[in-house]
């Protein structure tokens, strides 16, 4: 198996990018909260994940909601499972972690949505920051949670622009 990682310039700071044999498995902010060890990394491949590169800079553009990557993550069952609701979640909008709970069909396991949202390799294309609190408030975030207003605000103001 090859791993490499390339960086990308955004509004939130550099993204790293992992892949796995040429398929998205991370996707890292600076300081990310569980973010890889910098030598799990692999090599460094400045024209590596040229389709993900090009989606982040649409979606940050405003003109991308919906990734169309191929990605892979490794993860238990449980994870698995809160991580794919994740990709449920409508481009602008949000849900607290307890209707995500319930979403999985297991509405008690509040606090293990939380801890699996925060261990979510993939941020942004799998939306983790579209998950708050239960009064709405944004609770942590992996990335921070001054970028998480961020990705917020940025697909409120394309969710705007955006017919019905």
């Amino acid at each position: 198996m090859t791993v490499t990682h390339t960086v990308l310039d955004s509004p939130l700071g550099p993204l790293t990018l992992r892949a796995h044999d040429g398929v998205l498995s991370g996707l890292y902010m600076t300081e990310h909260r569980h973010g890889p060890a910098a030598d799990t990394l692999g090599a460094r491949a400045d024209d590596g994940l040229p389709a993900a590169r090009e989606q982040l800079g649409a979606y940050f553009a405003g003109d991308l909601t919906a990734f169309d990557l191929a990605t892979t993550a490794g993860g238990t069952a449980f994870q698995q499972r809160v991580w794919a609701a994740l990709r449920e979640i409508p481009y602008g909008g949000t849900v607290s972690y307890g209707e995500l709970a319930a979403a999985i069909g297991q509405p008690t396991a509040v606090r293990a949505v939380g801890l699996a949202n925060g261990r979510n390799p993939l941020s942004i294309v799998v939306p983790c920051h579209r998950v708050v609190g239960a009064t709405g408030s944004l609770t942590g975030y992996g990335g921070g949670v001054e970028r998480k207003r961020a990705l917020l605000d940025l697909e409120s103001r394309g969710a705007q622009r955006r017919p019905g």
